[in-house]
């Protein structure tokens, strides 16, 4: 069992919740979170019920102050930090010519500057002690162009490069950092979609696996990436996508 502790945002629904629950379930103390925090208490218990430990922080990734207290919580409360899993994140559907400059920023906020200010504050504690990991949670769409989502494929697309650049200075100091680029996982924030049979039959026809992915598949690996990877990998993006990023 790990004696490691991880930090995972947007960790009160959806994959957060199911990566942070992989996390636990090998031993990793996991500081959960989010903006919610009914769906963090939620989250918290169930992982307590299963004999892990869990610390739920309120948190908006986008407030430099709100992520000071995370992570300073964090290092009060377990004296150290081995994972940080930048998961939170934000999605919207809106022609380029109708985009207007409050629903580009609200993308941007979370997905980039959220996941800048969480990993320049694990980064500082990494460099310290010599090493850490750090997972970014990007998107299929950071790889491929879907009309009607240019601000969230911007986003995710930065999200890639940011892990390439960040990777190539934090391996002088011990660290690694990747990022995951998830395809369409069945979650309950898609679940509207789903019920929607012919919706759902257009998704699957892009997808050569011709199904969406379980949540516990992208915890194992986020997992295995925080815990087992060998440290001589850093900077890449994998894809896990049923093939859909392949065609």
């Amino acid at each position: 069992m790990s004696s490691r502790v991880a930090i995972v945002t947007g960790a009160g629904r959806g994959l957060g919740s199911a990566i942070a629950s992989g996390l636990a379930a090998e031993g990793v103390s996991v500081v959960l979170a989010g903006r919610t925090p009914d769906h963090l208490t939620m989250v918290e218990k169930e992982i307590l019920d299963h004999g892990g430990t869990a610390l739920s922080v309120p948190t908006d990734v986008t407030d430099p102050d709100s992520v000071r207290r995370l992570f300073q919580t964090s290092v009060d409360r377990f004296s150290r930090l081995d994972v940080l899993v930048n998961n939170a994140g934000v999605t919207g559907q809106t022609k380029l010519a109708d985009l207007d400059d409050a629903e580009w920023h609200r993308i941007f906020d979370t997905n980039v500057n959220g996941m800048f200010l969480c990993t320049r504050a694990a980064g500082e504690l990494f460099a310290d002690a010599g090493r850490g990991r750090a997972i970014n949670v990007a998107s299929v769409f950071g790889l491929l162009g879907r009309p009607g989502f240019t601000a969230y494929c911007a986003s995710k697309g930065a999200v890639i490069n940011f892990t390439r650049a960040a990777a190539a200075e934090w391996a002088r100091f011990g660290s690694q950092i990747n990022a995951v680029a998830p395809g369409y996982f069945a979650t309950d924030i898609n679940a509207e979609l789903r019920a929607d049979i012919a919706a759902t039959d257009k998704v699957l026809r892009r997808i050569p696996a011709h199904r969406m992915g379980d949540p516990a598949e992208l915890a194992n690996l986020v997992t295995y990436l925080a815990l087992q990877a060998p440290d001589f990998l850093t900077g890449q993006t994998i894809a896990i996508d049923g093939g859909e990023s392949s065609i």
